[in-house]
């Protein structure tokens, strides 16, 4: 029984790298939100509006422990995920535990293009995005830090990187396909 929750920032690659290595192991694989989406017919944005962050956190709380019962999976958490409730301590105790680690600079030039996914950094000028993602991560690295593993997920940009992060994450966690 395999059960790997993917943690970081938004941007840091959770679900490029977790799609490609549930793949290549012949795991499931979720991302949390998604399956909040799918579950609720309801985007993240919607459901944040409707019960305000209080109400979504207990909600994508209950999703975790929902999800952290599967087996043979991969899971992808929301950047908040780890730094609400005892979400870090119940993903440590249900399985392995990954932090995608990827400094500022990377998280910025991957976010800047996806800005308008992302209703949080919409209208913000590159310095307000910069400033908004060190503050954020700053403030989320302690809880991140609670991971069993960390990854750095800095490269991610093509196949080739993504099958090398595969392999180096393979030996990492010690598995055998």
């Amino acid at each position: 029984m395999t059960r790997i929750f993917l943690t970081g920032y938004m941007g840091a690659g959770k679900t490029t790298l977790g799609k490609a290595f549930a793949r290549h192991m012949g795991l499931e694989f979720i991302d949390l939100d998604w399956y909040i989406e799918e579950r609720f017919h309801r985007t993240i944005s919607q459901l944040f509006a409707e019960r305000g962050e209080d109400g979504f956190r207990r909600l994508e709380r209950n999703m975790l422990h929902e999800v952290g019962e599967f087996e043979n999976v991969v899971i992808s958490v929301g950047g908040g995920t780890p730094c609400f409730f005892d979400n870090m301590d119940y993903m440590n105790r249900q399985g392995m535990t990954v932090f995608l680690d990827v400094n500022t600079d990377v998280l910025f030039r991957r976010l800047r293009v996806a800005t308008q996914q992302r209703p949080i950094l919409q209208g913000k000028t590159d310095e307000e995005l910069r400033e908004f993602i060190s503050k954020a991560l700053t403030s989320r690295l302690p809880h991140y830090q609670k991971a069993r593993y960390v990854f750095d997920g800095s490269q991610l940009e093509n196949r080739s990187q993504i099958a090398e992060s595969v392999t180096r994450l393979q030996g990492l966690l010690g598995l055998q396909k």
